[in-house]
């Protein structure tokens, strides 16, 4: 029986057999920023300490990652700000994060353990306090159980917490949250059925009002001519807060674009009216992203996923599957990620209304270039005075260079949506 595109991922993504719920978790299927290189939480770590300072150094300071897989990115997070981590049948031992080069301007490179040291020895108002060590909270909002192996240290929970003071993380969060896909036929709009046992589609009832007024705003009709000179290669600030604006490790899940979507593959079923356009009806996340900044009282959110701007909207859309390191057809049957694109303005205003600040969306790149990740190369003439040093800022190097990779994951986006605090520079000066 086929049903609508939202209904069919709830249940294949996060019913009781889903696939975010049931199995070892989707880093046996996919690869994310998250799980390619160290660089990426250090990066993050230098955002959430900025963010501190900013907020002074409150008593209790509340990391909060949404959609946490099995908890990466927070066991990663907490052993960089040197808390230590108590595993079940193994010591308690301090972590470390990885290189990476320093922050523009900045004379000295710091490395994981200075990275530490300077968390657990920061200073408040003037005066040494609490360090961040001391102070922060760590949250892993998911639907899953929690894992056997997860440090005491973090919370485990299937709702966002409110009254959050310091920073929500959501990194390939919203591609997964359910949504509804139409297709433009002669009469208007009209939602897209699929059965979730093979994947076929066809042709259902004329979208409702609302769905239809996103599209009007965010997903211009075949005959609006969209512009596809694609998105901004620098940092983009809207200052007006209602503005437009084999392996699990086989495969990162591709940032832009349509032509890698699995829809196009043998194999796949065909879609109902398949010379018109497709659209994948954005609302929901935009309402997630909306009740997730919400939930914040002071501090900054963060999605960081991949996604297009509306002037560059895929024709075909976006709605493809992996499982195994593979892409694969987007059939909701619970076997599979079925994950789609995320309309990245219509999220970043969705939140910006609620939050009543502007936001930044920015590039990967260039988010983490303004972190000190900028993955250039040591010079080779310390290969002859510091030959262990030249190999270790070498691996650094390579590491940060898959992140900031533009066909790859440097060209996931980046949104900062700051919630009663200034917003900081989005791209390195």
């Amino acid at each position: 029986m086929s049903i609508l595109w939202r209904d069919a991922m709830s249940r294949a993504l996060y019913g009781p057999d889903g696939f975010f719920v049931a199995g070892t978790g989707p880093a046996d299927h996919f690869r994310t920023s998250v799980h390619a290189s160290p660089a990426f939480a250090t990066a993050l770590l230098r955002l959430i300490s900025d963010v501190d300072s900013t907020l002074g150094h409150p008593d209790r300071f509340d990391v909060v990652d949404v959609g946490a897989g099995r908890g990466e990115l927070l066991r990663a997070l907490l052993a960089s700000v040197g808390v230590e981590v108590r595993v079940s049948g193994e010591p308690a031992r301090s972590g470390r994060s990885g290189l990476i080069p320093p922050r523009a301007g900045s004379p000295e490179t710091l490395t994981p353990t200075a990275s530490v040291r300077s968390l657990r020895d920061e200073p408040s108002s003037g005066t040494v306090g609490p360090s961040l060590a001391d102070r922060v909270r760590f949250t892993a909002v998911e639907y899953a159980d929690r894992p056997e192996n997860l440090p005491e240290e973090i919370n485990w929970t299937a709702e966002i917490p409110t009254e959050i003071t310091g920073v929500l993380l959501a990194t390939e969060w919203l591609d997964n949250v359910p949504l509804d896909v139409a297709v433009h036929t002669e009469d208007g709009w009209r939602y897209l059925l699929v059965d979730p046992d093979t994947g076929a589609e066809s042709v259902g009832e004329p979208v409702s009002p609302d769905d239809h007024d996103w599209l009007t705003t965010w997903w211009p009709s075949p005959e609006a001519s969209p512009s596809t000179d694609g998105a901004p290669s620098r940092g983009v600030t809207w200052s007006d807060a209602t503005s437009e604006g084999e392996s699990g490790f086989g495969a990162a899940r591709p940032a832009e674009g349509s032509s890698l979507t699995a829809r196009s593959r043998p194999g796949c079923p065909e879609t109902p009216h398949s010379d018109h356009t497709r659209a994948e009806i954005g609302r929901t996340r935009d309402e997630a992203w909306a009740q997730a900044v919400g939930k914040i009282s002071q501090g900054l959110a963060v999605a960081v996923d991949y996604g297009h701007l509306r002037e560059a909207r895929p024709v075909d859309g976006t709605l493809t599957g992996y499982r195994g390191g593979r892409q694969v057809p987007p059939v909701p049957d619970g076997s599979s990620d079925v994950t789609a694109h995320v309309a990245m303005d219509s999220v970043a205003s969705a939140g910006a209304a609620v939050a009543r600040c502007a936001y930044s969306l920015v590039l990967q790149r260039e988010a983490l270039r303004a972190l000190g990740a900028d993955g250039g190369r040591p010079p080779l003439s310390l290969a002859g005075t510091d030959p262990v040093g030249y190999v270790r800022a070498l691996a650094a190097a390579s590491a940060v260079a898959e992140l900031t990779d533009p066909a790859g994951l440097g060209g996931h986006w980046w949104l900062r949506q700051p919630v009663g605090i200034p917003l900081g520079p989005a791209v390195a000066r």
